[in-house]
């Protein structure tokens, strides 16, 4: 018997368009291995929401994306201007997925939509960092006591399995370090610099012209992308209740290709690395620039790269990396967490 699993889905950008074109994709392989029907019942943007009981086609919500089109355009179950939250809080579903922008000050709308999922007994999946970076323990607590799952492996380094690794494979490891090259933006933009000679604006402007950098790219150059990440990996990986205030947060805008010519000159490669390691019963965390030997397994990434490295005491060194050209890996590692609830 196949089990109908109804989902509401907030933020249909880059990487929610993504996950509804892999349901398509992948509906047969679904169905046929997890015995489960993903029925997409609610989507949110910011044109407002599209509901039906009976579920919305993926496609026809595609095809208004791709049109420069919002949900609420969607023939007779759109309605423009409401927000998500209220949908969340009145539509039948037993998982929510949240794929929307947030505001760094207060989480926001997806905050409030995780928290309302939560608390109605929906499973939730997350590629939204800011959430959990302001509110994990008490998300973690919402999701135990209302007997539902929280998952967030595509928060960190897109499709690079860096929560799940930690979590599953590493359980019983003591995790005394752990570093990591977790921002796409910034490495392409080093190394750009370093392997082409590339200035940094013009780095930055063909990051930008190439998907791989926002409009406004500040959050992942000035290194906070990177810190919200390693937040999140110290909750969840560590076991350690880590803040942003904790991380020494630098970004690469200082960066000049004098610095990378010497870095060169000395056999090194010039990262940004995020990085935490054990200091006693606490951790140290930093996101910094870094010279690197060129034998360590982060200097040798290319441009569309993100990798993570964690130093055990019984599972040796274990490295990671993923070649992400586009948000179809970030959207698969959602499908992989929804798969992981429904695989029980």
């Amino acid at each position: 018997m196949t089990q109908q699993a109804k989902l509401l889905l907030v933020g249909v950008g880059n990487v929610g368009r993504r996950f509804l074109e892999l349901l398509i994709r992948k509906r047969d392989t679904l169905e046929d291995q997890l015995r489960v029907a993903l029925v997409v019942t609610g989507a949110a943007d910011s044109s407002g929401v599209a509901q039906c009981p009976s579920g919305l086609d993926p496609q026809v919500i595609v095809d208004l994306k791709a049109q420069g089109l919002g949900v609420a355009d969607y023939a007779r179950w759109g309605r423009a201007g409401v927000p998500a939250q209220d949908m969340v809080q009145t539509a039948d579903a037993h998982l929510l997925l949240d794929a929307s922008p947030a505001s760094m000050e207060t989480g926001q709308p997806g905050l409030s939509c995780i928290e309302t999922a939560l608390f109605r007994g929906m499973h939730v999946v997350t590629a939204n960092k800011t959430p959990l970076v302001l509110a994990f323990p008490h998300l973690q607590a919402l999701a135990r006591d209302h007997g539902v799952q929280l998952r967030y492996d595509a928060t960190v380094a897109g499709g690079l399995p860096a929560v799940n690794l930690g979590q599953r494979d590493l359980a019983a490891a003591d995790i005394y370090r752990l570093e990591g090259i977790l921002n796409l933006t910034t490495n392409y933009i080093l190394t750009r610099m370093a392997d082409d000679g590339l200035s940094y604006d013009e780095a930055l402007a063909e990051a930008q012209a190439t998907g791989h950098a926002e409009a406004d790219p500040s959050m992942d150059v000035e290194g906070w992308d990177a810190a919200n990440k390693l937040v999140i990996l110290s909750h969840s990986v560590l076991g350690f209740p880590a803040t942003l205030n904790q991380v020494a947060v630098e970004g690469i805008t200082h960066v000049t290709a004098e610095m990378l010519a010497q870095a060169t000159a000395a056999g090194k490669k010039v990262k940004l690395m995020a990085t935490a390691e054990q200091e006693g019963d606490d951790y140290r965390f930093d996101v910094q620039v870094t010279w690197l030997d060129a034998s360590h397994p982060m200097a040798q990434l290319q441009a569309k790269q993100m990798g993570i490295v964690y130093y055990t005491d019984i599972s040796g060194i274990i490295t990671a990396a993923i070649v992400e050209e586009t948000p179809v890996p970030t959207a698969s590692a959602m499908l992989r967490d929804v798969i992981e609830i429904y695989r029980g």
